[in-house]
């Protein structure tokens, strides 16, 4: 199997193209005012209409209103929702396109339980908890905590870089790797040799 790669919390259309160019499957496009990765609408549209065929553009909310979903859609050619906070089964699903629900993982959280509501998400995604911040925290969680044969696809997130990405994929299998700070230069800035050698390194692992 190939793990598909995410390049998260990108906020420019050089970037983007970059890491298309070096191999990610998708592109993150944050869509919550208070993280340093937020985009604009018309800077999702730049992103957007660089990316070659088959990259697939995921708009990342937190806890949104209906109407600030409805209106990036109405914008922007989007191909997969990602809902990052607290949001009901009712609305992620919606607005009648793929989603992935996230669910930060911390000990004394039964994953099973808080994400069998969303069975009808694309794929769960696994990040780190850490207080007050959703995503792009750079800290990794305990892998031990995912149950084996999860119902749906998992996307694993949190804490993941070039040195790590390897040992994660072999020791997890994900679908997907979910990745942000850990290949920035700065906030929101991507660094294109650590994308590189992060690819390189899911590459090398699902060898």
């Amino acid at each position: 199997m190939r793990t598909r790669i995410k390049i998260c919390g990108t906020t420019s259309a050089r970037d983007a193209l970059a890491a298309a160019n070096l191999g990610a499957d998708a592109i993150g496009l944050v869509f919550y005012p208070p993280s340093p990765r937020s985009v604009s609408i018309e800077q999702a549209r730049e992103i957007i209409a660089v990316l070659p065929p088959f990259i697939v553009p995921v708009a990342l909310f937190v806890d949104p209103e209906p109407h600030e979903v409805e209106r990036v859609l109405a914008r922007c050619r989007v191909g997969l929702l990602q809902f990052h906070g607290d949001e009901s089964p009712e609305l992620c699903a919606r607005f009648g396109v793929p989603y992935l629900k996230a669910l930060r993982v911390r000990p004394g959280v039964n994953l099973i339980q808080s994400l069998t509501p969303y069975a009808d998400a694309a794929g769960w995604l696994l990040d780190a908890y850490q207080e007050g911040t959703y995503g792009g925290t750079g800290h990794a969680f305990d892998w031990n905590l995912i149950p084996p044969d999860l119902a749906r696809p998992l996307v694993l997130s949190g804490g993941l870089a070039p040195e790590n990405v390897a040992r994660a994929v072999r020791r997890v299998r994900p679908w997907a790797v979910d990745v942000s700070s850990g290949v920035e230069s700065t906030k929101g800035i991507k660094d294109a040799d650590k994308v590189a050698r992060f690819i390189a390194g899911v590459r090398n692992a699902d060898v």
